[in-house]
């Protein structure tokens, strides 16, 4: 938990030196910006509603909650930014859930994040402010009433000034112009001003793309000014506050990627501008290949702390059929990015509900029992393929898949700890129909399977047909593992989905 100081210590510490106290074994959520709006009800939009809603969290694993308060339009009224109720472009005042529900909580006088900062720490879980950087949700459309009017105002300030095909990420703003950074920066001012928060997260993923395409490396300085003002904002928030408020960013999966869009984290930490790096991914699929371990060489000498985020859907490569993340699967992503070098899970995107999930029981059921190293010793788990969903040009995604079977077809599964039991199982999806008349010869590392089956390809995405293949525990490396599946007789196969389970 976020430990708190008196004013004396707090003024002579920097506030780096409390990170290794605030995030150690830490399961932080994100709650995004419209998430408790369009999923309740009018009637909820009360105090007690509010109180409800972060009540759900107590006495689970979870940490933290970081608030999204805003990236483009925000819940409140009397910010620099709009309010999600407010007219569009067009002079429409919006008739949906989360304006008309948003509003509500404002007719009343009551400001959500201030309720449920309180209510947090009450519960013993640390508040957080969470800021969308760059948000484009919706940009193809200028009248939708999520859209800010500054951004509607200066299209001169988009990554690609006045694009015309409603590309999203052309759309977003570019931080090379002064005026996009200050519109930032007063937003940030503007919480600090408003609320007691114990840290404040930059999202620079929402989106992923802050410069003209192609210039990123160059102007990756401008975003580190914004950076560089919240951390002197928090530092003098800290002294009148009374107790330490943390700065975090989240960033591309890959260090390289990272750098090479303009988010140059180690960069930050080395500068003493951040607490908490969280790599992850966008939108599209878990990544259950960060590399912690680049990671924490490249921040060695710093006091900055890791958290690996996962996302809500599973996609084995660019295009893939997609399908929602299942709890065995995530269990699966904390211990393997465990093991690489973090104790801290951050979840964006996995909401009690509203989203593609639709487990609400299982879900309260997994924060209860979370992600500690003894119960995912034993738990069921899984580890997909993926690939890196945010990448530069010249940057290897990591996608290994399809690969045909007809010559063999080796993968690297970062599958995390040995399985616990006495066998652990390679899974396969094929994109062809039955597996009769086909022969295959698998292998893990050196090792031959004890045993292979056919199964139904359900909740494999773009499978028609699936295989298993059981190895002795000692097949198993801890880490990566190598898995090589050759086709000797019958048509051509291509596998489109590889995952290690462990039972």
């Amino acid at each position: 938990m976020f430990k708190r100081f008196a004013l004396p210590v707090l003024l002579l510490l920097a506030s780096s030196l409390f990170a290794e106290d605030i995030f150690r074994d830490a399961l932080i959520l994100n709650e995004d910006t419209s998430h408790f709006f369009v999923t309740r009800t009018p009637d909820e939009m009360t105090v007690e509603g509010l109180h409800a809603f972060i009540d759900q969290y107590a006495d689970t694993a979870v940490t933290h909650i970081f608030f999204c308060t805003g990236g483009g339009r925000v819940n409140v009224a009397g910010s620099v930014h709009q309010a999600i109720w407010e007219p569009n472009r067009d002079g429409v005042e919006p008739t949906e859930p989360w304006a008309t529900n948003a509003k509500l909580l404002d007719q009343r006088g009551i400001d959500p994040y201030t309720v449920w900062f309180q209510r947090c720490r009450e519960k013993g879980i640390s508040p957080w402010c969470s800021i969308r950087m760059n948000d484009v949700h919706c940009l193809n459309d200028l009248s939708n009433y999520m859209i800010e009017s500054f951004t509607v105002s200066h299209p001169e300030f988009w990554r690609v000034p006045n694009e015309r095909d409603g590309v999203w990420i052309y759309r977003a703003l570019n931080f090379r112009h002064p005026e996009v950074r200050k519109y930032m920066t007063d937003l940030i001012d503007d919480q600090f001003q408003r609320y007691d928060f114990d840290g404040i997260e930059l999202d620079w993923m929402r989106f992923g793309y802050h410069f003209t395409p192609g210039h990123e490396r160059e102007d990756a300085h401008f975003v580190t000014e914004v950076v560089e003002h919240t951390r002197r904002a928090a530092r003098q928030w800290s002294a009148k506050r009374g107790h330490p408020i943390a700065v975090a960013v989240r960033v591309p999966a890959v260090p390289e990627a990272a750098e090479g869009l303009g988010m140059d984290a180690v960069d930050w930490a080395k500068k003493d501008l951040v607490d908490l790096v969280i790599p992850c991914p966008f939108w599209t699929t878990t990544d259950f290949d960060i590399p912690l371990e680049q990671w924490n060489q490249a921040l060695a000498g710093t006091n900055v702390s890791l958290a690996a985020a996962a996302e809500v859907r599973v996609e084995a490569y660019p295009g893939a059929e997609a399908i929602s993340c299942t709890v065995d699967q995530l269990r699966g992503f904390a211990a393997a990015e465990k093991f690489r070098g973090t104790t801290n899970i951050y979840l964006f995107n996995w909401m009690d509900s509203g989203t593609p999930l639709n487990m609400e029981d299982a879900y309260h059921t997994m924060l209860r029992e979370g992600f500690s190293d003894t119960f995912l010793a034993t738990c069921p788990r899984e580890v997909p393929l993926t690939f890196h969903d945010t990448v530069p040009p010249g940057v290897d995604s990591g996608a290994q898949l399809p690969k045909s079977t007809e010559e063999p077809a080796v993968f690297t599964i970062p599958s995390g700890p040995r399985p616990s039991g006495e066998t652990g199982k390679i899974i396969v999806g094929l994109a062809e129909e039955g597996t009769q008349g086909k022969t295959f010869r698998a292998a893990l590392g050196g090792a031959e399977p004890i045993a292979q089956e056919t199964i139904a390809p359900d909740n494999i995405p773009g499978a028609k047909s699936a295989l298993v293949f059981t190895f002795a525990r000692e097949a198993f490396a801890d880490g990566n593992n190598s898995f090589t599946l050759t086709q000797t007789e019958g048509d051509k196969s291509t596998a489109v989905f590889v995952a290690a389970r462990f039972e």
